[in-house]
């Protein structure tokens, strides 16, 4: 009897091990663009970025042009779901696009959105988890230093932020209705080991 029980909580610890740590990876239904070292071939480079796949994950940590340089997806979405995993420096400057309507220039005055990371932005009002000129983040969220997640819903003009499993913004707004989803490198290292997107 305590075998079967030494048994039964060594696979509790296990399993929670596994499955217990932040929100449940997504699975049924979703588009992998980014899976550890593979993806890259779903994105086009804007910019000076060296955006490349090395020790697990797509990453940037390094530029050869002033200004932001973008991960472009090659494909366009509409509504959908969306799930990254991602790590950045306390002092990274990045964030994740969605619904770019123009691929060739991805920012939020050309019409995308973007759901912020950089913990020290001197706004903090649009800090990691807000969603920049649309919608402020309270309290201050931090995410230097370790890996993240965001679960990102983009539904009509309904968008909903995800920060490890945390509501950090909502917001109605109808800009843009479609377009592509972008990751930015504007100085810092940052890194993303999972993206995947569910259209809706």
């Amino acid at each position: 009897m305590k075998r079967r029980i030494a048994n039964f909580v060594g696979l509790l610890v296990v399993a929670l091990a596994v499955f217990g740590c932040g929100t449940h990876l997504p699975s049924q239904g979703w588009i992998p663009l980014i899976d550890g070292n593979a993806g890259m071939e779903n994105w086009n480079i804007n910019g000076g970025g060296n955006w490349r796949a090395e020790d697990g994950s797509i990453q940037a940590d390094k530029t050869t042009t002033k200004g932001a340089s973008v991960l472009v997806s090659k494909r366009s979405f509409k509504n959908f779901e969306l799930y990254v995993e991602f790590w950045a420096a306390d002092d990274t400057n990045s964030g994740v696009y969605i619904r770019a309507p123009n691929p060739n220039t991805v920012n939020t005055a050309s019409g995308a959105y973007e759901v912020q990371i950089w913990d020290k932005n001197p706004n903090p009002d649009y800090s990691t988890g807000s969603l920049v000129n649309v919608a402020k983040v309270k309290p201050i969220y931090k995410a230097g230093g370790k890996w993240n997640t965001y679960e990102i819903l983009a539904k009509g003009p309904d968008i909903t932020v995800k920060l490890n499993g945390v509501v950090t913004v909502t917001a109605q707004d109808s800009k843009s209705a479609e377009g592509r989803i972008g990751l930015q490198f504007n100085g810092g290292p940052i890194k993303f080991r999972k993206l995947l997107v569910k259209e809706l």
